[in-house]
């Protein structure tokens, strides 16, 4: 995080610099270190996995020209390489960290440096040889970063709670700002704070006197697919064995996450073959398998493929059991909200997220995640509905029917003016404008294209967002292998027809690990994070619901008070799914007025 003014001298801003790295603690719990220029400060919290005792930031290279300040977030998975390369063209290493690397690149190629980076980042680099800033993020969006432009320069971070802390942001949130935090549409550069921005994926945003410019290095692009199915399927398999075996490089213990699902069953298999050994963790809730209900997403509970890919890997495995108190534990739901930072969550399953988290923590610092094989594959049960192939909206706004995407239980006035609805609509046509189209193909593959593209540009960085704020919440890097942008272009750019070649969803997938898993993991249909069947859980969220109406919060303002009174009387066998949800943003509200107290400027 940092500061850059052009008009004044930053070198006495110590106390803004440090409040602004303090909130940054739990990303970086290891070490913290600050830099003071005069137009610029940074300052940087550590999380230590490459080479600990060198990679202290920020880190500074000299030259006869001025001095070059890099602050970094996140892993290089090709660092190897590059330093050799490097080496080669006459730059001297004194660490043997990813950081020096990005540095020493960014010193031989300028913002070229990003074209050669594989894996997940964030940066700001303090070129002082010309005074301006580099802020940089990697193509998938892995790792967040965030700019408050200003009269005179900018104010950054990777969280907008960094930028929050300065005293030149405004704690402010308008009518887009809302739109964006009920309607699950993730416009790109979109921040939800008034003011602030996001660094778009696969861009790099410079600051110098004359203001901030962004500039794409990186897209998705359309290229004609040459391969047949089989040779589609061994690319696939070469690109994730590679992908893998590149994230398993560290210096502290690392593991896997396992649902027993396809996706973080094939990473499971694939590191265990490439390490010999490795550790897994599930999250599982106390009487769930015995008492186990079929519903309309799962067909049958996690545990026994969880335990069947444990058994086939040979992986060390452990479970982490939760029950209804955890989960509705209102310390657990205010850690996550604070770690996303908006009540734009998803209620329990980001309470059980965090808990899971935190229990992993205790003995891993790293965990590869099975996250984004649905987008790229083509895993969710509506990339397969016909009727929400042929809807002109996003599919898992057009899936949930209006109740989770449009914002379940809101007050009337409030939802209509908010127009949610019309608002991402537009937001979809922008999103389809941008695909990269491939001529002569049937009006199925330009939709399931379209498809793809909005949720590897728009879904996907929902989710990964959420994996990244909660886990780093806790000091715990996620890698997420099946975001490598070599694997996402490929898959991107092959037909649907491919995609679907067995009659199943992930066919790519599933053929290029059919030799890794039981076959019971690899007949598995596809099942989303798993939820609590337990109604004491929401005979909880009821009390706690009816407690927040009487005691009143200026949350109470956005929902419709009445309609959530009688649903926390209701009997809870009786609420379905939106009603719940309804209940759980309510909460979520209310902890984040709570937590960060927003100004809402409608």
């Amino acid at each position: 995080m940092g500061w850059v003014s052009y008009r004044r001298d930053l070198r006495e801003q110590h106390d803004a610099v440090r409040a602004m790295t303090a909130t940054m603690a739990c990303r970086g719990p290891d070490d913290s270190g600050t830099w003071l220029g005069p137009h610029c400060v940074l300052g940087h919290r550590r999380l230590s996995v490459i080479d600990p005792p060198g990679g202290k930031q920020p880190m500074t290279a000299h030259t006869d020209d001025g001095d070059v300040t890099l602050v970094y977030n996140g892993q290089c998975y090709n660092y190897t390489e590059l330093r050799a390369g490097l080496r080669a063209r006459g730059h001297v290493f004194t660490t043997d960290c990813d950081t020096e690397v990005v540095l020493r690149g960014y010193l031989e190629w300028g913002t070229g440096v990003m074209d050669r980076l594989n894996g997940m980042y964030g940066f700001a680099i303090w070129d002082g040889r010309d005074e301006r800033l580099i802020l940089g993020r990697d193509r998938m969006g892995i790792k967040p970063l965030y700019y408050y432009p200003t009269e005179d320069g900018v104010v950054f971070g990777s969280e907008p709670k960094a930028i929050l802390a300065s005293p030149l942001a405004d704690r402010a949130i308008d009518l887009d700002g809302m739109r964006e935090l009920f309607g699950s549409t993730k416009t790109p550069g979109a921040a939800v704070w008034r003011g602030m921005r996001e660094v778009v994926p696969g861009t790099v945003v410079t600051v110098d006197r004359s203001g901030w410019r962004p500039s794409t290095y990186w897209t998705l692009s359309a290229s004609r697919h040459t391969d047949d199915v089989p040779t589609t399927v061994a690319r696939v398999r070469e690109l994730l064995e590679d992908t893998v075996g590149r994230q398993l490089v560290s210096d502290v213990p690392l593991c896997v996450l396992l649902s027993g699902g396809l996706d973080s069953s094939a990473l499971t298999a694939l590191a265990a073959r490439r390490s010999g050994s490795i550790r897994s963790f599930a999250v599982d809730f106390v009487g769930q398998a015995e008492n186990f209900v079929p519903d309309h997403v799962r067909d049958a509970p996690d545990a026994p493929y969880v335990h069947a890919v444990a058994e086939h890997t040979g992986s060390d495995h452990r479970d982490i059991m939760l029950n209804p108190k955890a989960l509705s534990d209102p310390a657990a739901r205010a850690a996550a909200i604070a770690a996303r930072e908006l009540p734009n969550g998803l209620g329990e399953l980001d309470n059980s997220l965090y808990l899971l988290f935190s229990a992993i923590r205790e003995r891993s610092t790293v965990a590869l995640s099975g996250e984004a094989a649905d987008e790229v594959f083509g895993g969710y049960r509506w990339f397969h509905d016909p009727e929400i192939q042929r809807t002109d909206m996003f599919p898992w706004i057009a899936s949930a029917q209006g109740s989770f995407a449009r914002g379940a239980m809101l007050d009337k006035s409030f939802a209509k003016s908010l127009d949610l609805e019309n608002y991402a609509r537009e937001r979809y046509r922008e999103a389809v404008a941008e695909v990269p189209e491939i001529d002569g193909v049937s009006d199925l593959e330009r939709r399931m294209r379209r498809m793809c593209y909005v949720h590897l540009t728009r879904f996907m960085r929902l989710l990964l967002d959420r994996k990244d704020r909660i886990s780093m919440a806790v000091g715990l890097e996620v890698r997420v292998p099946f975001c490598d942008h070599r694997l996402v272009d490929y898959v991107f750019n092959t037909p649907w027809s491919y995609k679907t070649f067995d009659g199943r969803e992930k066919s790519l997938l599933r053929a290029a690990v059919a030799d890794l898993l039981p076959e019971s993991v690899l007949k598995r249909v596809k099942a989303p994070y798993p939820s609590t069947q337990d109604l004491a859980y929401v005979t909880e969220l009821q009390r706690q619901a009816a407690d927040a109406l009487r005691n009143g919060n200026e949350a109470l303002t956005l929902y419709d008070t009445a309609a959530l009174s009688e649903v926390t009387t209701a009997d809870p066998r009786s609420l379905t799914p939106q009603l719940r949800v309804g209940l759980e943003k309510l909460l979520d509200t209310t902890a984040w007025f709570d937590l960060c107290r927003p100004e809402l400027r409608m």
